[in-house]
Order: structure tokens, then C-alpha cells, then sequence
């Protein structure tokens, strides 16, 4: 028995140090710096770090999120999710840009952030007036991912964010199935801007499936501004009083809820709106509207990040040289996703 118990004390000793003789000589970090898999290990390790990364230091590491409507209560998500990534990883960010809808200071805001010089920029990308920037930025270095609204013929490295086709998609099916597929449609929505612009399309396609559905070509425009979302609308309802059902495509969608609970018109015109604001939500519980179609916001900046740590401090050898070979190592594209809210998980979402 004594012998069998002394085995056993020498098994685990053996094992213990097994992993002490692995962990002193483990790798070390390859770093990456764009991508390239064709540049050998370096022969220093890293600092150890309490930091996310597995033990990488990346603390002097800063990633800028530049937006614009930064008041908005949309983007509340926005910057909880970069605030959230940075924490993960143990990095500074930062969340830049006008309150309101301002594109000349989101590119002075853009500008600016790239004179800091940061490991990555996240941006949101509302419209080409930004692509120069986002291009400059990239001839410098400065790799970029966009978010929420993509701008691919920029030179982005990547695009984090809703399938605004698809997204555009839920919301017309949504609003078809809960008007019986038959009736006048129309859309409310900012769709001057990229990603809105995609949302309309998706709906344009589910409504050209249905003879019974007389889409109205007379897309409103909210300009950015609850009031006008909401005067403009009345001013809709009032020129087709038989109007079914609205699907509303941003987030002016509370001033939708105000027009029709003004008009006395709640449950006999549908609307599936988008995103979870509090407005937005409460009129779904009063019965104004009927549901929205809400973005899983945080997760565009998160998966933006976590694309540009990557990118900085890690490499996946697809080829022998990915620098050569033209190999960002990056997904291009991450669909973020959304869900119908309607009131059988509305609680679920209410902060």
C-alpha cells in the first residue's frame, strides 16, 4: 500500500513538472501587423498581462470608434460595446463624434483621430463623404473596419454589423403577415443613408411577392429628427387614410408612434419599426405599434475590435506569405444580426 501511494506522489510530480517544462517554453507571440503569416516568430516574448489576449500586454494599445448622432439613444449600445471590448482586452478606446447628425464634423472628428496615430479605427460609415478619410487613414496604416453602415468601396479592411438586406427583409415579412398580405404599405426612413437605403431595398422585395400589397413609392423622410418623423407621417396618413401598415426603418421611429397614436389609428395601421428605444418599446407595450426589428448593436463595435486586436497582435499562416499572397487574414464581412421584438419578448428587452 505504501509503495502504491509513493507511485502515485512520483505520477504527479512528473505531470506537474511536465507542465512546468511546457509553459516556460511555450511560443512566443508571432504578432501579425497586418495580417502577414510569412514572417517567422519573434524570439521575445511578450509582457504577461492581466489584460484580455491571452497574456499579451496590448495596454499602450488605443482604437478609436468615430460615429455621428452620438446623443442618440440608438448608439448607447455602440459605446457600451467598444467600452466593453476594450475592458476584454485591455486596451484604450475611445467614442468619437458629433451629437447630432453633423457628416462635416464627423469627418473633422475622423481627421482628428487619425493624427492620434491609434492601433485601428472603427467607423461608422453613414456615407461616402467619409470614404477619403477612411482611405487616408488606411495609406497611412491605420487599418479601418466600419460598422452598422458599410462603405465597401472604400478601402476598409472589413464591415461589422446588420445584413441591412436581410434585416430589411424580417421587417416587411413581419408587417405583410400582420396585415393578412394584402393593402397599402409604406416605409419611413433616413434612406439617403447606406445601410437604410439597404433595409428599403429588402423591404421593396418582400412587398414585390405579394400582388395584394400596393407598396406606396412616396418613401418619408425623418431627416434625422423625431418631430419631423412624426409630422411627416401624419401628413402620410392624412393623403392615404387607407393606408395598412409603415415599416419604420431608423431610429426616428418613435416619432412614427407619436403620429399614429395621434391620428386615433393604433392597431388599424401596423408598424414594425426598428431598434429598441425606450420610446420605441413603450409604444409597442400602448399598442401604437406592433413590433421592431432590433439590432444586436453592441456585438458591431465588439467583433470590430476584436478583428483589429487580431489583426495587430496575431496571424493565421493562410499561406506561406500572406502579405505577398494579398491575405488580410480578416473575415470581410460579419453579419451581426437582429430579432423581432414584439410583445411576447418585449420584457426581455427593456434596460
Amino acid at each position: 500500500m505504501v509503495k502504491k501511494f509513493k507511485l502515485i506522489i512520483c505520477l504527479v510530480l512528473t505531470v506537474a513538472l511536465m507542465f512546468a517544462i511546457s509553459a516556460c517554453t511555450a511560443p512566443a507571440d508571432t504578432g501579425g501587423g497586418g495580417g502577414g503569416g510569412g514572417d517567422t516568430a519573434s524570439s521575445t516574448a511578450p509582457e504577461q498581462s492581466t489584460g484580455g489576449g491571452g497574456g499579451i500586454d496590448a495596454s499602450d494599445d488605443l482604437y478609436i470608434g468615430v460615429y455621428a448622432i452620438t446623443a442618440h439613444d440608438y448608439f448607447y449600445d455602440h459605446k457600451l460595446g467598444l467600452e466593453l471590448a476594450g475592458e476584454a482586452y485591455g486596451v484604450k478606446t475611445e467614442f468619437l463624434g458629433p451629437a447630432d447628425y453633423n457628416l462635416d464634423e464627423m469627418v473633422n472628428t475622423l481627421e482628428q483621430s487619425i493624427a492620434k496615430k491609434p492601433d485601428g479605427l472603427i467607423v461608422c460609415g453613414f456615407d461616402n463623404i467619409l470614404t477619403p478619410g477612411i482611405d487616408k487613414a488606411m495609406d497611412q496604416g491605420i487599418p479601418v473596419v466600419t460598422v452598422d453602415a458599410d462603405l465597401p468601396d472604400s478601402k476598409r479592411l472589413a464591415f461589422t454589423g446588420t445584413g441591412n438586406f436581410g434585416a430589411g427583409q424580417l421587417c416587411a415579412q413581419s408587417l405583410v403577415d400582420m396585415i393578412g398580405g394584402k393593402g397599402k404599405v409604406a416605409i419611413v426612413g433616413q434612406v439617403l443613408l447606406t445601410n437604410i437605403n439597404e433595409r428599403a431595398q429588402g423591404c421593396i422585395d418582400i412587398f414585390d411577392k405579394y400582388p395584394d400589397i400596393e407598396f406606396i413609392d412616396d418613401i418619408v423622410l425623418p431627416e434625422g429628427d423625431d418631430g419631423i418623423a412624426a409630422t411627416k407621417t401624419a401628413a402620410l396618413i392624412q393623403k392615404y387614410p387607407d393606408l395598412a401598415g409603415i415599416c419604420s426603418l431608423d431610429g426616428n421611429s418613435g416619432g412614427v408612434a407619436t403620429a399614429i397614436r395621434e391620428s386615433g389609428k393604433a392597431g388599424e395601421i401596423k408598424v414594425v419599426a426598428f431598434d429598441r428605444s425606450e420610446n420605441v418599446l413603450n409604444a409597442i407595450e400602448e399598442g401604437w405599434m406592433s413590433g421592431t426589428v432590433v439590432q444586436q448593436t453592441a456585438l458591431m463595435p465588439w467583433y470590430a475590435l476584436t478583428i483589429l486586436y487580431n489583426l495587430k497582435h496575431f496571424s493565421v499562416p493562410i499561406t506561406t506569405n500572406n502579405d505577398a499572397a494579398g491575405i488580410t487574414g480578416l473575415p470581410a464581412y460579419v453579419d451581426t444580426g437582429c430579432v423581432l421584438v414584439t410583445m411576447d419578448n418585449l420584457e426581455y428587452f427593456k434596460r
